[in-house]
């Protein structure tokens, strides 16, 4: 038994390492940058059409930090479009004239005791939240303990997730002596009726809207009471990825909603998410050798009383730790660490990066690769004529770039071409191995090109030899004068490189030249394609056909032959329009199955039957309602002549 436990042992701790792994790759994907807070901001300044509109605007600038550019104006517009008989607008105007400075509005006898009627177990949720809020917004007196105890009772009938949003939010404005902690468990509730999406994005199937309400609501009721939300960090993160993922809000309630998330999610007393960005691309080089970064919040507002801290710097290829435990400076907005002091490789590094300075701060622990950018340099650059029979010694002819060697070279049947030649890393002088090192020759006449790999021996230098024989299929046989062209590329190359080194004639036998030399386009017209169809089967003799087709109508025949025996009825008959409309719709719907048959196609008769069968489909309704009052006068008559007779 000692292997099965063991293996199930194992399989344990490798789910348990997967699950850490996706955790601690769990990072923020969504933010507010500067363009989507203008946009938002753009939807939050609309005009006011009503006192909803001018609380979305009003209360959702203000959680963005931004008042209202004509205040007076706002206010005004707020009492003259309250209703003091409708607590849902009274809720708007009392919420709105919190954040306006100067703007009271007076609140009747009658007003209060509409709204503390409405705090009652026979109001809805919404009612009760609107109620409250008004009556917060206000400065009435409430009795918390009584409006806590009408909305548990009223939440235990409502299960939405909207109500349970509103009953956090309304809890929020009751006492902080009240005992609050059976609303506050509805945040754990709410939390387990999210839905992961890919365990990135967290929201619920109401949507965004709804998700950003909840964000508010329950920071907003954590912060009243001061308790931690029942909210884990990673679902935080996956919160906000899900709320700030949308960029363009089609309605006022939904950039409010958004723009209330974001206020939480900056300023909260248990969970300040923080975003790390570098200035640009996160790239150095010996022209560029600082890396600079800079940590913001949710809404990319700045934070400078932080510390941030290279934790290690680690290759990506040779997976070696180049440096660790360094400090990043600030220098205005901006952190920056001298990677380059370090002198490392051109390549690849992940930074692993930590920002300290508040225990309230969440995903601040930050993964970044890093691109270390060179120049690339040519040495050693070799061209020769290789003798097959090695009874000639090489003629060799050195190049430096980026001049073009003199005169041309020569390849043929006796004799091969070659090139050889270094790549070295012009800041440090280390040799290079850059991702893409083609020789390049193209035929000057027909435009024909030929690309091959060059590659490094054991000592890095770059060889390519080029041999007639062998590479007859790649030219297709096709002699003359080709220039040579040497590309070099790389991610991190500053100066990637396509150098025309010198010109070659390469000379095939005569007997393997094609016929024709066409330049190697692959964006030519390919030869149009005759499909063959198969030959039509032989018809069947016409004898056959025309017993077969007596045969259908045969039963045609039988019917006008009983009618005739038996005698058709056809007294019930009516030459009203209707009738006529509708016998004639029937045989042109019959006859267009033979136009179809012999020449339209489904998508035309289709278009013809729906105007046919609209026609005949109205004439045959109001064709049997005439046939049915016919019937019901002929019933009623015979009903009161059988009257008549018995009395």
């Amino acid at each position: 038994m000692a292997a099965p436990d063991s293996r199930l042992r194992l399989e344990a701790a490798l789910s348990f390492l997967l699950l850490l792994a996706s955790a601690q790759a769990l990072v923020p994907s969504h933010r507010l940058a500067a363009r989507d807070l203008a946009r938002l901001r753009a939807v939050l300044e609309r005009p006011f059409t009503d006192v909803r509109a001018a609380y979305y605007s009003v209360v959702g600038l203000s959680s963005l930090g931004v008042r209202v550019a004509d205040e007076k104006a706002a206010c005004k517009f707020i009492k003259s479009h309250v209703d003091s008989s409708s607590v849902e607008s009274l809720f708007y105007a009392a919420q709105s004239i919190q954040v306006l400075s100067g703007c009271e509005v007076t609140i009747s006898n009658e007003t209060r005791e509409l709204l503390l009627a409405a705090v009652s177990e026979d109001s809805s949720v919404t009612q009760i939240f609107h109620a409250v809020g008004a009556l917060s917004g206000f400065g009435l007196p409430l009795a918390s303990q009584e409006a806590l105890s009408a909305l548990t009772a009223r939440l235990s009938k409502e299960e939405s997730v909207l109500a349970t949003i509103q009953a956090l939010e309304t809890a929020s404005y009751l006492s902080q002596q009240a005992d609050l902690s059976s609303i506050v468990e509805e945040i754990e509730d709410l939390v387990a009726r999210l839905d992961d999406l890919g365990g990135v994005y967290l929201q619920f199937e109401e949507g965004i809207e709804t998700t950003a309400l909840f964000v508010a609501a329950a920071y907003k009721l954590s912060d009243h009471v001061g308790t931690e939300p029942a909210i884990k960090e990673d679902q935080v993160i996956q919160l906000m990825n899900a709320i700030f993922s949308k960029k363009n809000f089609e309605t006022l309630s939904e950039a409010f909603s958004v723009a209330r998330a974001a206020s939480s999610l900056s300023q909260n007393r248990f969970h300040l998410p923080v975003i790390v960005v570098p200035d640009g691309p996160a790239a150095v080089s010996h022209h560029q050798p600082v890396l600079k970064l800079q940590v913001t919040n949710v809404m990319s507002q700045l934070l400078t009383q932080v510390s941030v801290k290279l934790d290690q710097a680690k290759s990506v290829s040779s997976k070696a730790t180049v440096l660790q435990q360094l400090p990043f400076t600030l220098a205005g907005d901006f952190f920056e660490l001298n990677f380059m002091n370090v002198k490392p490789a051109s390549g690849y590094y992940d930074f692993s990066i930590s920002v300290d300075g508040d225990k309230r701060f969440i995903a601040n622990k930050v993964e970044l690769k890093v691109k270390v950018s060179t120049e690339v340099g040519i040495t050693n650059v070799d061209l020769s004529t290789v003798d097959k029979d090695q009874s000639i010694a090489p003629k060799t002819t050195r190049v430096a770039y980026p001049a073009k060697a003199k005169g041309s070279f020569t390849a043929d049947s006796h004799q091969n071409f070659a090139l050889s030649f270094q790549l070295i890393d012009v800041n440090s002088g280390a040799e290079l191995i850059p991702h893409q090192t083609f020789v390049r020759l193209h035929n000057q006449k027909t435009g024909q090109e030929v690309v091959f790999v060059a590659e490094p021996d054991s000592k890095n230098v770059y060889k390519f030899e080029l041999d007639t024989s062998e590479r007859k299929t790649e030219f297709d046989s096709a002699s003359g004068t080709y220039t040579l062209y040497l590309i070099i590329g790389d991610a991190t190359l500053e100066n990637p490189i396509l150098w025309n080194v010198a010109d070659v004639v390469i000379t095939f036998p005569e007997e393997d030249a094609p016929s024709t030399v066409q330049s190697k386009n692959l964006f030519v017209p390919k030869p149009e394609i005759q499909h063959l169809f198969r030959e039509p089967e032989k018809r069947p003799p016409t004898v056959v056909s025309n017993t077969f087709t007596a045969l259908v109508l045969s039963p045609l025949l039988l019917l006008l032959i009983l009618w005739i025996k038996i005698g058709a009825n056809i007294s019930n008959f009516s030459f009203s329009p209707s009738t006529i409309v509708f016998h004639m719709g029937h045989a042109a719907m019959l006859g267009l199955m033979y136009v179809y048959w012999t020449q339209l196609n489904m998508f035309q008769t289709l278009k013809y039957l729906a105007i046919l069968g609209g026609i005949t489909f109205l004439a045959g309704n109001r064709m049997l309602a005439q046939k049915a009052v016919k019937r019901i006068a002929a019933e009623q008559s015979s009903r009161l002549a059988k009257y008549r007779t018995l009395r």
